[in-house]
């Protein structure tokens, strides 16, 4: 099967895209020795640092954070059970409560943002204040391109089968 062809500004982007989803994975590694010595992974350190924001319903945490809402409800969990963080009543939806920071989590959080400041200071410096500034930029832009333009399921079901018919 060949690949279908691109114009040079796609090819940009597919290896762009391909980039991005790529540095996901040091980053949630350093994350994670990052906050290890304070008991925590980076998937928690993101909780954590969420409810830090104020007052937010897990579902706007998840939200905010671009995971699953389960996945965000079970690593809150966790972290109310170890005290780093409490339930509140949410005056805007009865069943929802609000995560809020206790001040354990605080604690913990400042321990984690201590390490990943000497860290960002390091690799910032090796890598260019404006070239990621410029970097974080496109970043943006590009989410909020695919946010306006990602085709709806049903654009990408008809898509697909007209791949497959003119595939044959």
């Amino acid at each position: 099967m060949n690949d279908p062809d691109r114009t040079p500004a796609g090819d940009a982007f597919a290896e762009f895209a391909i980039s991005v989803l790529r540095l996901a994975g040091p980053l949630n590694v350093a994350g994670d020795i990052l906050a290890k010595p304070s008991g925590q992974t980076s998937a928690r350190w993101q909780v954590l640092a969420a409810a830090r924001h104020g007052p937010m319903s897990v579902a706007d945490a998840a939200r905010a954070l671009g995971l699953a809402r389960q996945g965000v409800q079970r690593i809150a969990d966790l972290l109310a059970e170890e005290g780093l963080i409490a339930y509140e009543d949410n005056p805007a939806h009865q069943r929802a409560k609000l995560m809020v920071l206790t001040p354990a989590g605080t604690g913990v959080l400042g321990e984690i943002k201590e390490r990943q400041a000497a860290w960002a200071d390091r690799l910032g410096a090796d890598l260019g204040e404006d070239r990621l500034r410029q970097a974080s930029a496109l970043i943006a832009e590009a989410i909020s391109v695919l946010k306006e333009r990602s085709p709806l399921p049903e654009q990408a079901s008809e898509d697909q089968g007209h791949v497959r018919r003119n595939s044959r």
